[in-house]
């Protein structure tokens, strides 16, 4: 199994291919002209009645349909193209159309998908969709007789509320496992393996094993709460789940440019790492490298110039490039950058219309 570090502590990757190799760090934009679900995510099935808590064993019965084991094959790093390597996971049916939500990083570099249905069938897939800052993934099938999940829009959570995952775990055969647990916290982060942090997490002690990532996190409503996406390692009981109201805004930008949106502004961010720093002579060793500036554009408008560091947006820290457009998502339209310009400090106001096209995926 491979493991990833974070301050205060250390996420694993849940898919067994990462035991066996790391994934392609490039990132792949994907142009399809989909149509939307028919579902709208996350409503409520009747939004004037109250939700119903329902016994733990009518949860499963309802969301157990609708969860799918992800099978992929991809090639070694740094051998033979025609070497490939299985890897497994979970994924969550999105709508009778076919859409499948799971982690980018069980699909990332693979060659092929096939995805199985709670009925034992298979069927190929294809990833039309990826972000490798949320690490989500879209796939599509085409079966009949799919069953959507429910998706909640509850903002807020209790720590304490009881909790179900639900997935295929080890790929063990006879179908999906489920667990049960409580969320033990809210609003955690974590650093992936590749240096991009994750916001928003649920922790949960339910009990996750590799083959869960991609599986749903569901309440006592028979709703997705989240997608399980990590667990802690030399610890017992600590996982985390990707928060559905970190998801949803994101899903049709997913659909329809296979990519979440993010704004132009008009620069290349890459995370200052030792080797980075060296490469261009920073005396910074943390923030964002702003390369390319445009100066036609918001970054390049507000003053900034190939080769600053961007160390703080509107007094939040920046540490990579999770950091950076995670702090441009929550700002408004006008937001303060701290810059670091050869050896020099300062700041740089930064406008951006929310209605402006969008730039394409980091």
């Amino acid at each position: 199994m491979v493991t990833g570090s974070y301050n205060p502590t250390v996420a694993y990757w849940f898919s067994p291919q990462r035991w066996l190799s790391v994934a392609l760090l490039s990132l792949f934009t994907y142009s399809f002209s989909l149509s939307l679900p028919s579902q709208s995510i996350g409503q409520p099935v009747t939004d004037d009645v109250p939700l119903k808590e329902l016994p733990l064993p009518a949860v499963v019965a309802k969301v157990r349909p609708s969860v799918v084991t992800v099978l992929t094959r991809g090639a070694l790093p740094g051998g033979s193209p025609h070497v490939a390597h299985p890897g497994s996971g979970s994924g969550v049916i999105l709508d009778a159309g076919g859409f499948i939500l799971t982690n980018n990083h069980l699909v990332q570099g693979v060659t092929s998908v096939v995805v199985g249905l709670s009925t034992g069938r298979l069927t190929p897939g294809r990833v039309i969709a990826r972000d490798f800052l949320l690490d989500l993934a879209l796939v599509r099938i085409t079966a009949p007789d799919l069953v959507p999940a429910e998706f909640t829009r509850r903002a807020s959570f209790e720590i304490g509320e009881t909790v179900i995952a639900i997935g295929n775990p080890l790929a063990l055969k006879g179908g999906s496992t489920v667990t049960v647990g409580v969320i033990s916290a809210l609003d955690r982060s974590v650093l992936t393996p590749e240096g991009e942090t994750l916001y928003d997490l649920l922790q949960t002690d339910a009990a996750i094993n590799p083959g869960n990532s991609g599986g749903p996190l569901v309440d006592r409503y028979g709703q997705v709460i989240g997608i399980n996406v990590a667990i802690a390692p030399s610890a017992q009981a600590i996982s985390y789940a990707i928060a559905m109201e970190a998801i949803i805004p994101h899903i049709q930008s997913m659909i329809a440019r296979g990519s979440v949106s993010h704004p132009d502004l008009g620069l290349i961010p890459v995370t200052v790492t030792p080797s980075v720093a060296a490469s261009f002579d920073l005396e910074s060793d943390r923030g964002i490298l702003a390369l390319q500036v445009d100066a036609a554009k918001p970054a390049g408008q507000a003053g900034l110039k190939s080769g600053d560091v961007v160390t703080a947006i509107d007094n939040r820290q920046i540490y990579n490039i999770g950091d950076f457009w995670h702090a441009i998502g929550g700002a408004g339209e006008h937001m303060v950058f701290q810059v670091t310009s050869q050896g020099k400090t300062g700041t740089a106001s930064v406008t951006v219309s929310r209605s402006t096209p969008r730039g394409p995926n980091p």
